[in-house]
């Protein structure tokens, strides 16, 4: 009994449907959200609860085994990020010289990174955070919403396909044509074999920019090669019961075009921090993945303090050491 009210703890914090608060403050709009103490702000844009057919046709150029079989499942509404979480958004978080407040009771600061993670891409300006784990990304989650007062985690698989397709049921938000890709994602083509600053391109159709290309982004799921075989109809998340892999979503600035489609999969690979010379294994970072990073979101009932709090307790006990 008590695994199984845990279970239904966990999926109201995805949901927010139940354990939920019954209203909000914050209209159903895009928001700025002011990073306290500084004069940062990130822009959330409202998702519309719906329907979507997750994973790709059996013809669809370039798909692989892991995207089907096609499967219909409904989403509630919620917030995500416009943007790529940047470095200068996560640095406050990352390094006390940029957050001169006390960090919140129980929670720690990502250890200095041992090399300079932008591999000299850019850093100041707009870039988008990379190298981070899973488990640093949603360490990030847990201080953002000690610093707000306002519930933001990473997305669900499902979500992020969702939000990222964005009322298209085709290979790319904007159709089928990849000699489109240019106009809205940084990708082999066109990336000079870097990353960019967020925003510069053309964003989808509501209002999310990079979600193709430029950095790829870590989601909330357990990386399944047979996922779709087996996914709920609703909200579904793929609760991880193993350290690693983890499903990441979007293609970054090395890949080809059939590896930015909205049903393309990635799972994290632990080699991403072989030449991290530390003993242990540092699990905050991924020296060798400047190509991974993440954006947030936030759902549109808000849960209550409590169950936040043993959300985060739960979900970064079970991914600490995930790469």
């Amino acid at each position: 009994m008590k695994n199984r009210l845990l279970a239904l703890s966990l999926g109201s914090m995805l949901t927010g449907t139940a354990f939920a608060q019954e209203t909000i403050n914050q209209p159903f709009a895009t928001y700025e959200e002011k990073l306290p103490g500084t004069t940062l702000t990130f822009k959330m844009v409202p998702i519309p609860a719906g329907e979507v057919t997750i994973g790709s046709p059996e013809n669809e150029k370039g798909r692989d085994a892991d995207e089907g079989p096609q499967k219909k499942v409904k989403i509630a509404a919620f917030w995500m990020g416009a943007n790529e979480v940047t470095f200068e958004q996560y640095d406050v978080y990352s390094d006390p010289e940029k957050d001169k407040t006390p960090i919140p009771d129980g929670m720690t600061r990502p250890s200095p990174p041992y090399i300079d993670l932008t591999l000299g891409m850019g850093k100041v300006g707009g870039y988008p955070a990379n190298s981070m784990s899973q488990y640093g990304a949603l360490m990030y989650c847990k201080w953002l919403y000690a610093k707000t007062g306002v519930f933001y985690r990473l997305p669900t698989e499902a979500e992020w396909e969702y939000a990222c397709r964005a009322g298209a049921a085709t290979a790319y938000p904007f159709g089928n044509d990849a000699s489109k890709l240019k106009e809205y994602a940084w990708y082999a083509d066109n990336s000079d074999n870097k990353y960019h600053k967020v925003g510069e391109l053309k964003p989808n159709a509501w209002g999310l920019y990079d979600m193709l290309g430029n950095v790829a982004e870590w989601t909330l799921d357990q990386y399944d090669e047979q996922y779709l075989q087996h996914v709920s109809d609703t909200d579904p998340w793929n609760k991880p019961t193993a350290k690693t892999p983890r499903t990441i979503k979007g293609g970054n600035y090395h890949d080809d075009a059939a590896s930015l489609r909205c049903a393309n999969r990635l799972k994290s690979d632990p080699n991403w921090n072989r030449r991290d010379p530390q003993i242990p294994k540092s699990f905050w970072w991924n020296a060798d993945a400047p190509f991974i990073g993440f954006r947030i979101v936030r759902p549109l009932k808000q849960p209550t303090k409590e169950e936040a709090e043993q959300f985060f307790e739960t979900v970064i006990d079970q991914y600490k050491g995930a790469r």
